[in-house]
């Protein structure tokens, strides 16, 4: 059954006419007044700041911390997944020094909810290695420059009147909005990166009274570099001897161009707000590697040389209007949104290949080119319509339906494998590009929900329900087959806060999510050699994974802005959705030395997740360092489910995450300084044919500042000053039993590190 905007809109008739007969309070029989915004802060302030920014306390009834840009400015944060490093139970499976899909407890980043301004946005995980994360349910936040945000909010459990599909959690970055900032200021920088390269960036942004409101202006453009070294040493099994190294580089190399507009204006008798976005990514990733046998690096043992590029060009823009006014003694907002991502990619592969046979270079060598194009297209529309209003005094109502309709086009373009013997004088001409994978999938949503809030006594609490309902069509027009699936799900959410004395505050929140497959994971075309060398099919009749959740706190307010917290959490999920291997050969199997697959996505049972989070962020005020703050968090993360072998974690969860740093300001010379360290825990992952085991090494980052005047700051930060690195360790099997009987098909280990990035930032307001 196919719902439409207008079916959206038809759902919540009943409920405004059911609002219109409620009694109105006998102290509201007028509309009830628009709430008016906070003062906007001085860009000055914003530039150069007075003091020690610390995590704000959120006074919202479900448990959420609220962290203000200012809380990482200083540590100059290229983009909102290098913020994000130094928050409670975020981590990355990503290269080192990326941070883009989040992984909120460690899980995949399909399980995060991630917002712009309480908004859905398209995202794709379509770039090189991300296929996995669940691609179009994920958004990469490297996507987005860390200079539009104005704060980050982590909402840890769910609320009747947000999109209950956040079973790890949510993510909500908020963007400077046209009430936020009086006046401008201009960012200049440069980053130095370890190969003595070196890129800029550059960006403004102004607000102020234009007309009857307010505007908001800002744009960014900014240089991205991440060069590092790759080395991978193959054996038949552990503690054999080596078969062959694989000495690699990889430089990604590109540009972020971004623009953020905001206008709010009074109309009649509400508030109308108008913002939208722009972001472009230029990308270019080059991996170039060389193989020799046994591990001597000669060019009679060379095996193998390798370049694979990537050409990544994005785009991804939104547009969203929201009016809020008085009606029937509460307040009613109707939003409007559009979003759109695209990403093109264009990709080749050439690979010579020597010592196939015991005759000398080059009789019996090969070649092999390959090359593809991929573009996909999200487009997103969103409507709200919402209501609120007091029942009674300390007794609030809200109910309301959120309308989401997305479409993904996505299609792969493949030149036929070029392929030949060497020596050879003509080589053969690759072919013209040929459609392997072209395919349409929609999705609509109608989700009407009703939530009742109060407060009395030290008491706030909130409990509510929401109706979910998906329509899925997946056309696949290279096999001609379209499949559709609806479903519906009911999710209850309830909260409750409570002040034990005027700085203690205890919390507990219940509430049931849900996980929608992936796009990928429901488009029945095989795509050769996704996961690697091996092949993916996608399941249309998989189903969506449900989750109870829990979450229970404690939060202590330490002197005026210090606060400390913990949090214990557990998830208990249904119909988990993992990657497998079905045992069917895939199109590059070619034994004995290249065995692959083809893996397809399935419900494998039940899981559950859980662990406990602590959270310190204060100033020294209590041994008289006034001047003094430090920061500290760490997340215990651990969670069960069972597959052919038994029980294991949830593939890639990260068993911890640590953060501790601080800041010592200096009024005195109007400057400061400031270290961060993190550490995240080893991750593991089991699927058939395959056991990877992935570990990080420690990052350090610093800074130095010196404020001049008022109006301007100077400051010299540095990142990845350990020299982090990422090791893997593949197990690799050819079948189940071999598995089991740990009989191997190849181990192999993998390292990759990069060196430091210093950056030397100037901001001016103005």
């Amino acid at each position: 059954m196919k719902k439409t905007m207008l079916f959206a809109l038809a759902a919540l008739a009943p409920l405004a006419l059911a609002s219109a007969a409620i009694a109105a309070p006998e102290n509201a029989m007028a509309d009830a007044p628009i709430a008016t915004a906070d003062e906007p802060t001085l860009a000055s302030a914003v530039v150069v700041q007075a003091k020690i920014a610390y995590r704000n306390r959120s006074e919202s009834t479900a448990p959420v911390l609220d962290y203000g840009l200012d809380y990482f400015q200083r540590f100059e944060p290229l983009t909102v997944g290098d913020a994000l490093k130094r928050v409670p139970s975020v981590s990355f499976l990503s290269d080192v020094l990326e941070s883009d899909g989040v992984r909120l407890r460690g899980l995949d980043p399909a399980y995060t909810q991630i917002l712009i301004n309480g908004e859905k946005v398209p995202g794709s995980g379509s770039s090189s290695g991300s296929f996995g994360n669940g691609a179009d349910q994920a958004f990469f936040v490297d996507r987005i420059p860390a200079e539009l945000i104005d704060h980050i909010e982590i909402v840890r459990s769910s609320s009747a009147n947000r999109s209950g599909d956040a079973v790890a959690g949510a993510l909500n970055i908020v963007l400077r909005d046209a009430l936020a900032l009086d006046g401008g200021y201009v960012r200049v920088g440069a980053l130095r990166f370890d190969d003595k390269r070196v890129r800029e960036v550059i960006g403004a942004v102004w607000g102020g009274q234009v007309g009857p409101g307010r505007l908001l202006v800002g744009a960014n453009v900014q240089g991205r570099r991440n060069p590092k070294e790759k080395l991978s040493l193959r054996y038949d099994e552990p503690g054999a001897s080596l078969n062959n190294n694989e000495i690699q580089s990889d430089v990604r190399n590109g540009t972020d161009s971004s623009f953020n507009i905001a206008y709010d204006v009074p109309v009649g008798p509400g508030q109308l707000s108008v913002n939208g976005f722009y972001v472009h990514t230029d990308r270019y990733q080059n991996e170039d590697s060389i193989e020799y046998n046994d591990g001597v690096q000669t060019n009679a043992k060379l095996s193998t040389i390798n370049d694979n590029d990537v050409d990544i060009q994005q785009d991804s823009y939104a547009l969203n209007g929201k009016y809020k006014f008085p009606m029937a003694g509460g307040e009613t907002s109707i939003k409007l949104g559009y979003a759109t991502f695209q990403n093109d990619e264009y990709e080749f592969e050439y690979e010579t290949e020597y010592l196939r046979d015991s005759t000398p270079f080059p009789d019996g060598d090969r070649f092999t080119g390959d090359r593809a194009k991929t573009r996909i297209t999200d487009d997103e529309v969103t409507a709200k319509l919402e209501h609120k209003r007091e029942l009674t005094a300390g007794t609030d109502l809200e109910f309301g339906v959120q309308y989401e309709g997305k479409r993904r086009d996505s299609r792969v373009s493949e030149v036929p494998r070029n392929r030949y013997n060497l020596p050879s004088a003509n080589p053969p001409a690759y072919k013209p590009f040929e459609i392997t994978s072209k395919a349409r999938l929609e999705q609509t949503r109608v989700d009407p929900y009703v939530m009742l809030s109060g407060r009395s006594n030290g008491v706030k609490w909130e409990a509510g329900l929401r109706y979910e309902t998906t329509d899925v069509t997946v056309q696949d027009f290279v096999i001609n087959e379209k499949t559709e699936k609806d479903y519906s799900v009911l999710l209850p959410s309830a909260s409750v806060r409570y002040n034990l004395t005027n700085a203690d505050q205890v919390y507990a929140s219940v509430a049931r999510t849900v996980r929608r497959p992936s796009f990928q994971f429901l488009s029945p075309v095989t795509l050769e050699e996704e996961l690697g060398d091996n092949d993916f099919r996608g399941d249309p009749t998989l189903e969506p994974e449900k989750a109870w959740g829990l979450d229970v706190g404690y939060e202590r307010r330490m002197g005026r802005d210090g606060v400390f917290g913990v949090n214990l959490f557990y998830r208990d999920i249904k119909d988990l959705i993992e990657i497998y291997n079905t045992g069917a050969a895939g199109s590059a199997n070619d034994p004995p030395d290249d065995v692959t697959w083809i893996y397809s996505a399935r419900n494998t049972g039940d899981g559950k997740v859980y662990g406990i989070e602590f959270d310190l962020s204060t100033p020294l005020s209590f041994i008289g360092l006034d001047n003094t703050g430090v920061f500290l968090n760490y997340s215990y993360l651990d969670s069960e489910v069972s597959d052919e072998f038994g029980k294991r974690r949830f593939n890639s969860q990260a068993e911890s995450v640590f953060n501790v740093g601080f800041i010592q300001d200096i009024p005195t010379f109007g400057a400061a300084f400031g270290m961060t360290y993190r550490k995240q825990g080893e991750a593991y992952s089991r699927v058939v044919g395959e056991e990877v085991t992935t570990t990080y090494g420690a990052d350090l980052e610093a800074f130095i500042e010196k404020r001049i005047g008022k109006n301007m700051v100077v400051r010299l930060t540095g990142s990845n000053l350990l020299d982090a690195d990422k090791k893997e360790t593949f197990n690799k099997f050819t079948t189940i039993t071999n598995q089991i009987d740990r009989s191997f098909d190849e181990y192999e280990l993998e390292r990759e590190k990069a060196g430091p990035v210093v950056q030397l930032t100037a901001r001016m307001a103005f």
